[in-house]
């Protein structure tokens, strides 16, 4: 696996002329088409034409003089759940294939082009977002750059996102988190994802999962690139805040639950980088959560993501359940059980959890924790196998998902070293401590770079 290029590189290339918008747009679209490439299973559309038009203007008003901001001229991917005005949002599913396109454009899309940006195409996902696997019965599954002869999950739901970045089909790719979903592939494909509190970046336009707990965010080269990209779907200026070091920061190790099931891989770099950052000043405390041990207990009569999925997928169901993923319309149906006091139950329950948790996270500049506790298994022995798949999404979900419930923001930085299985490190705050988060991350990002 090699590392894919940085936003701040390819704005110098382009900068000095030693390349064009049309140059990268066209050679992220060939790899795209490569027959012997994962392309045909990591996009469910192309966008051929409409990215070079847009790579043409963009290297016209370059010649001008005008960039609009860091994103000019760069290939971005979008996820297949993003309207786009004249095409067909089909979220990975087989069920929305006929659907009528999109009157108008999602904003995240508006604020995309609007900053210059080339959109290649749709990226495929896991069906309507409901698995942190990313594989996908209808569209296929895109491989993980790594052992890619031995096709491992790329994660989900946003894999077509990951792999489109690690293939260079896109230096961008703007996925969705409910639950992890920009995370956990960024994790395992060896990227940095960035989910946003999620408040932060609008949804409108995206085709729901939960909308208690759906977010926008970007898998790029670097925290960096995901500051700048953070900014423009949020509407702020497109620029990074100033990194933090890591000397001085204070640090929480959560022991409680989210390294059960933590493989030896994933053990051995989670403890090399929580020592690295260690030697470079950070205070680290590892600190019990009792409230991490709880959760499950809070979920026991359903969950949000499945009581909203539910409620948009209802009719959906009753016509074309047939055309689902078993896998994805089971987890939908466990909605169904749930009723009108057991969903405001749990509402108030969280906003319960998520005081308790703020309130014992107080004292911290941030928690750390591993982004998924295994590395990226083989498709093929998810797919025949119900006992494997549902094991597997639990434990890549488990740790995300504890701060999509407490409305926090987090990344997801690689902490391996060059030739070994990816692995990611989460650092997380609780909500609107964006800017905070991305700071620290880039101070940390250095010091696992250095190691």
């Amino acid at each position: 696996m090699t590392s894919p290029p940085t936003l701040e590189y390819l704005r110098a290339e382009l900068a000095t002329g030693r390349t064009s918008a049309v140059t990268l747009a066209e050679a992220a679209l060939a790899r795209a088409r490569d027959p012997a490439g994962e392309g045909a299973r990591v996009f469910t559309q192309l966008s051929t034409e409409r990215a070079l038009a847009a790579a043409r203007a963009s290297d016209g008003l370059r010649a001008a003089g005008i960039v609009r901001s860091p994103l000019e001229g760069i290939p971005v991917s979008i996820k297949d759940l993003f309207d786009v005005a004249g095409e067909t949002t089909t979220a990975g599913s087989a069920v929305l294939r006929g659907a009528a396109p999109a009157a108008s454009n999602a904003p995240v899309i508006d604020c995309l082009i609007a900053a210059g940006a080339v959109i290649v195409g749709r990226t495929n996902m896991s069906e309507f977002a409901f698995s942190g696997l990313g594989i996908n019965p209808h569209w296929g599954t895109p491989a993980n750059a790594w052992e890619r002869a031995a096709r491992r999950i790329p994660g989900g739901s946003s894999s077509g996102a990951a792999v489109s970045v690690t293939d260079g089909m896109a230096a961008v790719a703007i996925g969705s988190d409910t639950g992890g979903s920009v995370r956990i592939p960024s994790a395992l494909c060896g990227l940095t994802g960035f989910k946003p509190t999620q408040r932060r970046v609008p949804t409108a336009g995206a085709l729901p999962l939960s909308t208690s707990l759906d977010s926008i965010g970007p898998l790029c080269a670097s925290v960096r690139c995901c500051a700048v990209v953070d900014a423009v779907l949020a509407g702020d200026a497109p620029q990074a805040p100033l990194p933090r070091e890591v000397a001085g920061a204070r640090l929480a190790v959560p022991e409680t639950v989210v390294h059960d099931g933590v493989d030896a891989v994933v053990a051995a770099a989670f403890e090399r980088a929580l020592g690295a950052l260690s030697a470079a000043g950070a205070r680290i405390t590892r600190l019990a959560v009792p409230e991490f041990a709880e959760f499950a207990g809070l979920h026991a009569r359903g969950t949000l993501a499945a009581a909203e999925a539910w409620a948009w997928h209802r009719a959906l169901l009753a016509k074309h359940e047939a055309q689902y993923d078993r896998r994805v319309s089971s987890r939908i149906r466990g909605g169904e059980r749930m009723n009108v006091a057991d969903y405001i139950d749990l509402v108030a329950a969280r906003g319960r959890w998520i005081a308790q948790v703020q309130a014992r996270i107080a004292g911290f500049d941030a928690l750390v924790l591993p982004t998924v506790p295994i590395v990226a298994p083989r498709i093929d022995a998810l797919e025949t196998s119900d006992d494997a798949y549902f094991a597997a999404n639990g434990l890549v979900l488990r740790n995300p998902t504890l701060i999509n419930f407490l409305d926090g923001c987090a990344l997801s930085l690689p902490c391996h070293r060059t030739g070994e299985a990816p692995v990611g490190l989460m650092l997380a705050g609780t909500g609107g401590r964006d800017s905070e988060i991305l700071a620290l991350g880039q101070g940390v990002e250095q010091v696992l770079s250095d190691d």
